[in-house]
């Protein structure tokens, strides 16, 4: 066969990280879920792990892994969240990658990325080279083998980036075919035009490089590949299987490639079971024998280049003026918003540029005074960034120095590659993408360029935020309200900020909250407590202590003394600074254990203002997630009670409710609310509590049509999920656990006619594999006359079919 069909997937999410916490903080956007990465991680990533194939009933009779059959990308600051957040998906990529290499003749599916998403074209030299070899060292530690393939941001390529590319070993990329200037065929003289995406994608071509390097390009199906996104081809995983076979040359004796390349969130997350569309298509090829699957590195392996191209440079797949859209208003953007301009784009890139190489000079003398050579430096320090542990960094320092550093010197060698580190996440190319400049991921990148500023000034630079916020003026909002993104800076990011007194600040609340230990791990930090003094008067705390806190990214460290008042709720008052020695510590705490023993909480707020003077904390210098967690705590009881309120309401007038219902009159306002909110808040409650009662959700569920109640889909729907997950689970752990087994089909046939959208996914995956397991051999064992046994299959059966599989 000579028919060859290539799907690639680029899966990339910006960093959102807090760049002082390393942690991608709450984001309310994303609820019910902590942030847009567990969001999307979920909607996607983890689905294409385990893809479901249906038959003509619906009934999921295989679950395969997309990503052991398609070619795929995943962005490296990705895989760092998911590797600590979604392990389970993490690993399952990574599987996919081996079990690839098994199916494509030696060939991994994976492909390496520049890391963090720069424009290429746009970066300097250093920068162009330590984006990618950071992006081939993460690549390697994680897939265990060399990369034969890159894919560049935006796929925004010049000649110097691909110089680049081949430098360190990478043998292809993956173009738009509107990226093509003009090709040949190798030992001819001519070339053919091949502007505005006439090249024929259904080959390999060779790009011959001024060096006299060489790199590979294959230009995807553009046509096909819009259509995913806009002609609704992953509706049905047939018509997606059929356009794809649709573009071959009939007659042709050539070997083809059909390739196409998109966005990997498109396959779940933008498009709702795409990646069940993905599946089925990618089944279908195969088994009607349309084409034969395969990734780049074996169709290239099998069937080198007899052409060469030459490209349009600099140029990308989603800006059609080259890469204009990330430093100037070329006319590219979302069209959400056909009169707003972006203007921004270049006084953005101009600040961040500015930024790059007023502190080059710093670094590079700096870190040549402790005896280190700067560029080789950052390019290694990918080593670090991977592994943060203090021996993997002690052995890094010494490795990079020629000679040995003092402590106070190792603080100031991690500054400055931490520095250098955020330098170059300022150039994540979604600052730009968008239409506004105070949208979140240009925040974001102006977050990182302020990590740089204070990095910078600790190392003995100038101020260079007053020149920097000057210039941020420059970008002007599409909100007249906003003004510019020197306003956002201030608003913002300033705020932001944290430092090690911040940090303390953070320690003395959070230890109200939390059982104390010896030490505790916040982030990025590690407070370790030296003294530490507690009191409590009925709802109001007092905490007094000293702590050293400590960055495990700096070393830097620092002894603080601190104190906090909690009045109750949210009312936190509280001052911390530098340890003030023993006898000043001793006099402050006498101070404020007295006035608090003797009830007087005014003498204890003068004494917080008068020894912190400026250094005064409340409630709002907490990080985001730990104000979420107090509020949780302090709205416990007031919910509670308002959940009380609102049950003796419903019950003292429930008959008359009932009679409203009954003959059709409009139910008033207060009482439908009050009808929505109970109904809603057991159903919650009944989802939430680990044994919950079929035959209660089923009275609820009746009393939702009785009453015309207004369910709360999506925290239901969520709740509903995450209850029978954790069942299922349960169950794996002991197949045998008959009780379990009996309420999760009793509760699994009690939803079942409701018009909650339930969302399975986990608990098929695990029924699935216990039915590949165990299943077989207890059904053969039913079969043969064990009783129990028989049984077990019988209730088991009924359960997969609960879940709409097929057994």
């Amino acid at each position: 066969m000579n028919k060859y069909i290539c799907i690639h997937g680029h899966f990339y999410q910006p960093p959102r990280e807090n760049p002082w916490l390393n942690e991608v903080e709450l984001q309310e956007s994303a609820a019910p879920y902590h942030d847009w990465n567990e969001r999307i991680s979920d909607e996607c990533y983890a689905r294409n792990s385990a893809s479901r194939i249906l038959n003509s009933d619906g009934n999921i009779v295989d679950i395969i892994n997309n990503y052991s059959y398609i070619s795929f990308n995943f962005g490296p600051t990705l895989l760092e969240w998911m590797q600590k957040k979604d392990p389970e998906t993490y690993q399952a990529i990574l599987d996919a990658d081996k079990q690839s290499m098994k199916r494509f003749s030696g060939h991994g599916s994976a492909l390496a990325q520049v890391y963090n998403h720069a424009i290429m074209p746009l970066a300097n030299e250093r920068d162009k080279h330590t984006q990618v070899i950071w992006g081939i060292y993460d690549f390697k530690q994680r897939f265990e083998r060399a990369p034969e393939g890159m894919w560049l941001a935006e796929t925004a390529a010049d000649i110097p980036t691909l110089e680049v590319l081949a430098e360190y070993g990478i043998r292809f990329t993956i173009l738009s075919p509107y990226q093509a200037k003009a090709f040949r065929k190798i030992g001819d003289k001519d070339w053919t035009d091949a502007n505005g995406g006439s090249i024929n994608p259904r080959r390999p071509y060779l790009c011959k490089l001024p060096s006299g390097k060489e790199i590979v390009l294959f230009f995807y199906d553009g046509p096909v590949s819009q259509g995913i996104a806009f002609e609704g081809l992953l509706s049905r995983g047939e018509d997606f299987a059929d356009r794809l076979s649709s573009t071959f040359e009939e007659g042709s004796k050539e070997p083809q490639l059909m390739h196409i390349a998109t966005d990997g969130e498109t396959y779940g997350h933008h498009h709702r079971f795409g990646e069940m569309a993905l599946s089925y298509a990618l089944h279908h090829i195969q088994e009607e024998k349309m084409a034969q699957v395969t990734v780049y590195g074996e169709f290239m392996a099998k069937y080198p280049p007899k052409y060469e191209v030459q490209i349009i440079e600099p140029s990308s797949w989603s800006c059609a003026h080259g890469v204009e859209r990330w430093r100037s208003n070329c006319g590219c953007n979302t069209g959400s918003h056909p009169t707003w301009n972006q203007e921004w784009r270049k006084p953005i890139r101009e600040a961040f540029d500015w930024l790059r190489d007023e502190i080059t000079p710093l670094y590079e003398q700096e870190l040549t005074k402790l005896g280190a050579d700067p560029w080789s430096t950052r390019n290694d320090y990918i080593e670090v960034i991977m592994d943060r542990s203090e021996e993997n960094v002690a052995t890094f320092i010494k490795s990079h120095t020629s000679r040995e550093l003092s402590k106070e010197e190792q603080v100031r060698f991690l500054k400055l590659m931490e520095m250098q580190y955020h330098a170059l996440l300022i150039f994540t190319s979604c600052g730009w993408f968008f239409d506004e400049v105070t949208g979140i991921e240009t925040v974001q990148d102006i977050l990182y360029a302020a990590r740089v500023l204070q990095l910078a000034q600790n190392l003995g630079s100038r101020d260079l935020e007053p020149e920097f916020v000057e210039r941020l003026r420059q970008a002007k909002s599409n909100y007249k309200e906003r003004g510019d993104a020197a306003a956002s800076y201030m608003r913002t990011v300033k705020p932001t900020m944290i430092d090690l007194l911040r940090v303390g600040a953070h320690y003395a609340v959070a230890s109200l909250f939390r059982e104390q230990g010896e030490v505790m791990e916040l982030y990025s930090y590690a407070a370790t407590s030296e003294a530490y003094e507690y009191k409590q008067a009925g709802r109001q705390k007092l905490a007094v202590g000293r702590a050293r806190i400590k960055s495990k990214i700096t070393w830097e460290e620092q002894t603080v003394t601190f104190a906090v008042l909690h009045l109750g709720d949210h009312q936190l008052f509280g001052g911390v600074r530098e340890f003030m020695g023993p006898e000043d510590y001793e006099r402050l705490s006498q101070a404020l254990n007295s006035a608090f023993d003797r009830g007087y909480v005014s003498e204890v707020i003068m004494l917080l203002d008068k020894h912190f003077e400026s250094h005064n904390y409340s409630f709002w210098h907490l990080f985001k997630d730990d104000q979420k967690k107090i509020l949780d705590q302090v709205l416990a009881q007031t919910m509670e009670n308002l959940e009380n309120d609102f049950q003796q309401l419903y019950d003292n007038n429930y008959s008359l409710i009932s009679a409203i219902q009954t003959i059709g009159m409009q139910m008033p306002r207060p009482l439908q609310t009050t009808v929505d909110y109970i109904v809603n808040t057991s159903l919650l409650h009944e989802f939430e509590s680990e044994q919950p009662i079929p035959q209660e959700v089923k009275r609820l569920l009746e009393e939702v049509q009785r009453m015309d109640v207004t369910l709360n889909y999506e925290d239901l729907e969520f709740a509903l999920t995450q209850r029978v997950d954790q069942m299922m689970k349960k169950l794996q752990e002991n197949p045998q656990d008959e009780a379990t087994m009996n309420l999760l089909i009793e509760l699994l046939e009690v939803v079942a006619n409701s018009k909650l959208q339930t969302d399975y996914w986990q608990a098929q995956n695990i029924a699935f594999r216990m039915q590949q397991d165990g299943y077989q051999d207890l059904k053969q064992r039913g079969e043969q006359g064990d009783q129990q046994a028989k049984a077990w299959t019988e209730k088991f059966e009924k359960l997969y079919q609960n879940l709409n599989l097929k057994v």
